[in-house]
C-alpha cells in the first residue's frame, strides 16, 4: 500500500525559501558577487524563487541559470535507456564565479557530483555552494548542503517529492512510503 503524508504546504516552502535567502544574503553580505543555478527541474523553479526574493529584500537581480545534468549522471543507463536532455541555460560567465546550485533535494548527494561535473565543463568558478529545499540524508557521496530549507529523517523505502505549482499546480513537499 501507498501512503502519502504532506510535510511542507505553500506557505511552509515559502517561509522556508525566504530563510534561505536571508541566509545566503547574510553569508555574502548582499546580493551583488554571486550567482544561482537551478538544477532541472524542480531547482531551476526554486532558483527562480530565491533569485525573485532576492530582487524583493536587496533590488537586485541576479544572474539565474539553469542546468540539466542527465548525460552526467553514473546512474542515467540504470534510470532510462535514452536519457531526456534538456537545455542548459548560463547565461553569465562561470569562470572565477560564485555559484549556488539549487535543487530540491539532497539525498546520496550523485545528482549534486554530476551538477559540479557539468558546471566545470563551463568554466572554473571560485566556488560552489549548494541551496537544498530538503535533506533527506543516506548520503553516498560527502556532499553537504551550505543552505538547507528542511532536514528530513527517512528511510530509504521512503519517496519525498517535491510539487511547485510551476511543474505541478501546487506547492508541496511529500513523503510516500512504498512499503
Amino acid at each position: 500500500m501507498n501512503e502519502a503524508n504532506v510535510l511542507l504546504g505553500t506557505q511552509d516552502i515559502d517561509r522556508v525559501l525566504t530563510r534561505m535567502t536571508h541566509e545566503i544574503l547574510e553569508f555574502y553580505k548582499g546580493a551583488d558577487n554571486f550567482a544561482l543555478i537551478g538544477i532541472v527541474t524542480r531547482g531551476v523553479y526554486l532558483a527562480r524563487r530565491i533569485s525573485d526574493k532576492i530582487k524583493t529584500i536587496d533590488g537586485i537581480r541576479l544572474p539565474t541559470g539553469e542546468m540539466d545534468i542527465n548525460l552526467y549522471r553514473d546512474d542515467w543507463t540504470r534510470i532510462h535507456h535514452q536519457p531526456e536532455v534538456r537545455a542548459t541555460e548560463i547565461g553569465f560567465p562561470i569562470e572565477r564565479a560564485q555559484i549556488i546550485l539549487v535543487d530540491d533535494v539532497l539525498y546520496t548527494g550523485r545528482t549534486i557530483r554530476a551538477a559540479m561535473d557539468a558546471l566545470m565543463d563551463f568554466g572554473r568558478p571560485d566556488r560552489i555552494e549548494l541551496a537544498v529545499l530538503v535533506d533527506r540524508g543516506h548520503r553516498e557521496l560527502p556532499i553537504q548542503g551550505n543552505y538547507v530549507g528542511k532536514f528530513l529523517e527517512t528511510r530509504r523505502s521512503e519517496t519525498i517529492n517535491v510539487q511547485l505549482s510551476e511543474s505541478d499546480g501546487q506547492d508541496q513537499v511529500v513523503v510516500e512510503n512504498a512499503e
